[in-house]
């Protein structure tokens, strides 16, 4: 590509989008933010003021046909994330789609199917914690050996948030603690093991008036005696952590999922000769991914997280789901 920046639409004016990912992007040298959308014209036009955003439109349709924009954005509620992604796609837009990339590992087979139809495009699951320095420093460290053979990974990821009109809270359009946040305690393992699991076991409690799951844990086995264990809330003291446990050393994540782009952000490695703290520079998680993606396309590179990723990461979610529900272990 001649051109040297991605130029951007925004579908939807989600608080992930506006508060985190469009503020995170409009910082990257190599991206734009030209136009974002609703279905409410008004509140398509409060966001592009609020943001410095050129164009606003009142329908997603109208964004994804403009043919100023790139790259398409699409934090929409779970069960439109594969709709709206195809489309986009069917316009001839690369598309970076918010997590989890749809409502199961068939809905997510889907858009990996159609993807394979437009190659020239590039479609990336938004896991933005890999860009993070601290994962990627968690994950060199891994690699090299510096806590042996790293064989657990634990995690817990939680939130307080009951309110019935939160799309997090709504089960018929893909909500409930796993989908939103447990996605993160099962892309973790995944990631730094680069292996997928071989089967899981979930425990599931349910919200007896939202009907989503509020708390859940899991086991997931890696074989060879490699295991990571989590467990996700909705309804519980705001907390997260990680812990990477080896042979010789472990890793402790302070902040692994929302890490701020304010302040520096830390990871304790352990070994028997002590103790390092390790600080990480202040730095975006939103930029650094908007880099990878803008890059991968101007460079004509395939992204880092391939969509494969994303609907291996569905399945276990599925698995785990249905575990939980027949109290055995369930292969993936």
């Amino acid at each position: 590509m001649e051109q040297q920046t991605i130029r951007w639409g925004i579908i939807s004016t989600a608080q992930i989008g506006v508060n985190k990912v469009i503020p995170g992007t409009q910082k990257s040298v190599l991206c734009n933010v030209v136009a974002i959308s609703s279905r409410d014209q008004k509140k398509a036009e409060e966001a592009a003021e609020k943001l410095g955003i050129p164009k606003a439109y009142g329908s997603y349709e109208d964004l994804i046909a403009d043919p100023d924009v790139d790259a398409v954005y699409n934090p929409l509620p779970n069960h439109l994330h594969v709709e709206w992604t195809i489309k986009a796609m069917h316009a001839g837009k690369h598309v970076l789609c918010e997590k989890p990339i749809g409502l199961d590992a068939v809905d997510a087979q889907k858009l990996l199917d159609e993807s394979k139809k437009h190659p020239d495009l590039k479609i990336m699951e938004a896991f933005m914690y890999r860009f993070h320095p601290q994962w990627v420093k968690v994950k060199d460290l891994v690699t090299n050996g510096a806590i042996g053979e790293v064989k657990v990974v634990q995690s817990f990821f939680s939130y307080f948030n009951n309110d019935p009109n939160n799309i997090r809270n709504m089960a018929d359009i893909g909500g409930g603690g796993l989908m939103d946040i447990g996605c993160y305690n099962i892309s973790f393992p995944r990631f730094l093991f680069d292996a997928e699991p071989q089967r899981v076991v979930g425990l599931i409690d349910y919200d007896p008036q939202l009907k989503t799951d509020r708390i859940a844990s899991g086991i997931m086995d890696f074989s060879g005696g490699i295991s990571s264990t989590f467990t996700c809330s909705t309804q519980m003291m705001p907390f997260q952590r990680c812990l990477v446990v080896g042979t010789d050393g472990y890793i402790e994540i302070e902040i692994p999922v929302n890490a701020p782009p304010d302040m520096p952000t830390r990871i304790w490695l352990v070994i028997k000769s002590g103790k390092e703290e390790i600080t990480l520079d202040i730095t975006d998680q939103y930029t650094l991914q908007a880099d990878a993606f803008a890059k991968a396309i101007l460079d004509d590179t395939p992204v880092p997280t391939l969509l494969l990723d994303a609907v291996n990461n569905m399945k276990v979610i599925d698995a785990i789901y249905e575990s939980g529900k027949s109290g055995t272990w369930v292969g993936v």
